[in-house]
């Protein structure tokens, strides 16, 4: 029996001489890992071999059993034709380390449509994002996903702001103005600004942010620890140095 889902491509490994291992966030199944033989022998652009690309966006005709840790594809095309995310340099820099971020954190297969739909938005909006707006987007990300997993960092009250001493304690997750009395925990104007970025709703707004590239990537390694704190086996983020370089 077959089913029909979208899916977002999170990682393909090639297997043999002509087939490949693709893992794949479906709408419908969750992380799934596919079994595709033969897909590196056609060179056509609409191969599938082009379609399973980490990022990509597909609809999908799936045979599935959940007796089976492997499953395999029927039918694949695309449910959306990027211009830009596998192209430019730092578009697909960020995409990559979404990616990375969604292997790390979808440890079970189980649907979770609202996750789904919220990273199928953010692919959407990458690819057309102004410089603006994708050079805070990595951290926008970081602080959203959290949400849809059940581990997410708590608004500060109304008026939080306003205090002299400001603390984000990535152990547990809460703004406080009390130092905490472990090392886990960021300050001041990395505070105030993980706020500001906790108040985007929509990505177009990331351009209000003003960061520089330092106060970035100490935002990034934070939220990085964050993830370690919450996660277990989370470890470190290998896109997170190229990341890093390109958004400088």
């Amino acid at each position: 029996m077959t089913h029909k889902t979208k899916g977002i491509v999170l990682r393909t490994v090639k297997y043999g001489e002509t087939s490949v291992v693709a893992t794949i966030f479906t709408e419908r199944f969750g992380t799934q890992t596919y079994m595709v033989n033969g897909v590196r022998t056609q060179q056509k652009k609409g191969s599938k071999a082009a379609m399973l690309q980490p990022g990509a966006l597909l609809e999908l005709e799936v045979y599935h059993n959940e007796l089976k840790s492997m499953q395999r594809i029927k039918e694949c095309s695309w449910s959306f034709i990027y211009n830009h995310i596998f192209s430019d340099i730092v578009i697909n820099s960020i995409t990559v380390y979404m990616l990375e971020l969604l292997i790390k954190t979808l440890k079970q297969p189980e649907a979770n449509n609202d996750l789904f739909q919220f990273c199928e938005d953010c692919l959407l909006f990458l690819d057309q994002a102004k410089m603006a707006d994708a050079a805070n987007f990595a951290l926008y990300f970081s602080l959203q996903l959290p949400q849809f997993m059940g581990f997410k960092i708590q608004s500060p009250e109304p008026g939080f702001e306003s205090n002299s001493e400001l603390y984000l304690d990535l152990k547990e997750g809460i703004f406080v103005t009390d130092k905490p009395k472990h090392n886990f925990f960021i300050q001041g104007e990395l505070t105030k600004h993980t706020i500001e970025l906790l108040k985007v709703i929509h990505p177009e707004e990331l351009n209000e942010v003003k960061l520089n590239k330092e106060i970035r990537k100490l935002l990034l390694t934070a939220y990085q620890q964050y993830y370690t704190l919450h996660l277990q086996d989370f470890g470190q983020m290998k896109t997170m140095k190229v990341l890093q370089e390109v958004l400088g």
